[in-house]
């Protein structure tokens, strides 16, 4: 359903077209609205945060302006019991409230797939289903309501504030539902990696302390092999047909649809403690991340700040929900109370069949699917004018570095089109700390400048800021900081300053127009895709073959997926063995933590007995990867 709002000036902010307004014009919008935030925010005044909301939500009749005026009102007075900014799950209320029969999120499985003979260590980034092709979707309403259902679920089975729930789902409509209903009775949401193997499963829940565990059909199989150890978990939700709910799990749409519609009354502040996302340290397991509510409505601000998402805008989301890009990158949708799109495939026809059918007009890729769209249509192998595009006004990338030989090839395609690259870790609560911004497009190359309500500086060893043009570790600063590493003081202290810096681990110099170029990265972390592999993970499962004396993984340069992860396997004496006897041993891993190439030589090691990773990187032309990948 179309609004009347849809019309408003401050909605077409950004978009190209003869009616769009200037970029100077977008950047005094966001300006505004920012500085309006912080006015309500250090004064709680109605007056304000009112025309915050009307810049966003436009009015552009005497009937549409008395309703927003009528629903503010009444807004701002629950607002005043609590302060400003609202948590998260208030902005649901809200375009429930003023939007309910609007479309919210659409779902999209784009072919009816023939069945694959493969088991989940196969999966790609994003898995269409097998079953057959649909699309689903859900109004504000529908979607605010869900939410309440599953929260006071959570609540007759014992949840309290500050308890955690576990997700574990594929892209689907109910994941969004499942994370607000988590939100809404206070607990703590802790999202998890749907690749992960049963044991890092079992690892996650235990570190995170989850007690309740919300999970899809594509997984049974994973929890079934460590269910025993599953101790702490009082509940399992089980997403999915019931001929396939396992007999320790609960239907999960059986058991919301007997609960009140009403949300729930818990109140929650901007310090409590919102969301547990995971990253990876040296062990090569991952550690918790642990957010506060403040992080996540600080991520939506910076969002919609930076991409002027306005009511009639549709976002195309492909990457997972699981990860804080695509959810934080939503938000911005959020806040606007504009359609998402959440489509379970990344085939190039796929991708611009959604943005035709759907309208879409921004869309979040990865460097691999951009660069699979130009080559598709450089071969003939689609045609780009059969499909609706000129709506499309914003392709933004982040999760890994962008060469600028793929923008300037892109904006010969798509002229029309605005560009964005967008930096952050989980540590950072997502993209947005630092971001190019599209009025930046001859910086292509740089990550950017601070974020919306971000700092920046870049530190030598002993934490001190270097000057313009020197290499040091890139630090952030902001409301998107994490609080800490959950139950690890150790790794919280090696990162996060006494004032709140961030240390990203990621080496960068800034030039004189103050502008951030990554150089290469502290950690060894290899990003093949957007997807992080962690080195020791590989490097423990390689040992485990009998020919095998040592090894060592790292990133090698790779064009279309930015990076690849390449074995240095040193074979033990008197022994012989081929390329193909290690792909063989690798199939038990999953396709994506597979070496892409294998190397046989010598693993130097230090006094200490550490791999000299960085002589590897050098031999092998991988050194000071991320400036050479960003460098025509």
């Amino acid at each position: 359903m179309q609004s009347d709002a849809a019309d408003h000036p401050c909605n077409n902010v950004g978009r190209g077209g003869t009616d769009a307004p200037s970029r100077t014009h977008a950047k005094y919008y966001t300006i505004v609205k920012w500085k309006l935030q912080v006015f309500s925010k250090k004064y709680f005044s109605f007056f304000a945060y009112f025309l915050h909301e009307i810049l966003i939500l436009g009015a552009n009749s005497l009937d549409k302006f008395a309703k927003v005026c009528y629903n503010l009102s009444i807004h701002c007075i629950l607002l005043s019991m609590r302060g400003f900014p609202m948590p998260i799950t208030e902005f649901l209320e809200r375009n429930a409230r003023l939007h309910p029969d609007e479309v919210s999120l659409v779902e999209i499985n784009p072919a009816n797939q023939p069945a694959r003979n493969v088991t989940w260590r196969e999966y790609n980034l994003i898995e269409s289903s097998s079953d057959q092709r649909y699309r689903r979707e859900l109004t504000w309403r529908e979607f605010d309501v869900r939410a309440n259902r599953f929260a006071n679920l959570l609540l007759s089975r014992g949840i309290k504030k500050g308890d955690k729930v576990a997700i574990l789902l594929m892209n689907c409509l109910e994941w969004l539902p499942v994370y607000f209903g988590v939100l809404k009775a206070g607990a703590i949401v802790v999202p998890m990696n749907y690749r992960y193997a049963s044991d890092e499963i079992k690892y996650c829940l235990d570190l995170a302390d989850a007690s309740m565990l919300v999970f899809g059909p594509e997984f049974t199989e994973r929890i079934d092999a460590v269910l025993p150890e599953l101790t702490a978990i009082t509940d399992f939700f089980f997403v999915g047909e019931e001929a396939d709910c396992p007999a320790y799990a609960s239907l999960y749409n059986r058991m919301v649809y007997y609960c009140s519609t009403m949300a729930p009354a818990v109140e929650i502040s901007d310090e409590d403690d919102g969301a547990i996302y995971f990253s990876s340290g040296t062990t090569g397991f991952p550690k918790a991340i642990l957010h506060s509510h403040k992080a996540l409505v600080a991520s939506a601000k910076t969002e919609q700040a930076h991409h002027g998402q306005g009511r009639d805008d549709v976002f195309l989301c492909i990457p997972p929900l699981y990860h804080t890009g695509a959810k934080m990158h939503w938000f911005g949708s959020l806040v606007a109370c504009s359609k998402a799109v959440l489509l379970r495939g990344v085939s190039p026809e796929w991708i611009l069949q959604a943005v035709s059918e759907e309208r879409a007009t921004i869309v979040w890729l990865l460097v691999p699917w951009a660069q699979d769209i130009l080559d598709a249509i450089d071969s003939g192998a689609i045609n780009p004018d059969e499909y609706r595009l000129s709506q499309w006004r914003l392709m933004h990338i982040g999760a890994q570095p962008v060469p600028p030989s793929l923008v300037k090839r892109w904006q010969e395609q798509f002229p029309g089109q605005a560009y964005d690259t967008n930096y952050g870790l989980s540590e950072s609560i997502g993209p947005g700390c630092v971001h190019l911004g599209v009025e930046n497009i001859h910086k292509v190359g740089a990550i950017g400048v601070p974020g919306m309500g971000w700092e920046t500086k870049i530190v030598d060893e002993h934490r001190l800021p270097v000057a313009n043009g020197e290499v040091g570790e890139l630090a952030v600063r902001g409301d998107g900081v994490m609080k800490c590493y959950y139950k690890n003081p150790e790794a919280t202290a090696e990162i996060l300053t006494d004032d709140g810096w961030l240390l990203t681990g990621d080496m960068a110099r800034r030039d004189e127009d103050g502008f951030i170029y990554l150089v290469d990265r502290k950690k060894d972390v290899i990003i093949t895709g957007g997807e992080n592999l962690y080195p020791v993970q590989i490097e423990d499962f390689l040992r485990a073959h009998d020919k095998i004396k040592d090894v060592a993984v790292i990133g090698l340069p790779h064009e279309r997926l930015g990076e690849i992860a390449a074995a240095i396997i040193e074979i033990k004496p008197d022994m012989t063995c081929t390329e193909e006897e290690i792909m063989e041993f690798c199939q038990e891993l999953p396709r994506y933590k597979r070496p892409r190439r294998i190397i046989f030589d010598n693993v130097p090691r230090n006094p200490t007995g550490k791999i000299e990773k960085p002589k590897l990187r050098e031999r092998f032309s991988a050194g000071r990867l991320v400036e050479k990948a960003t460098t025509n």
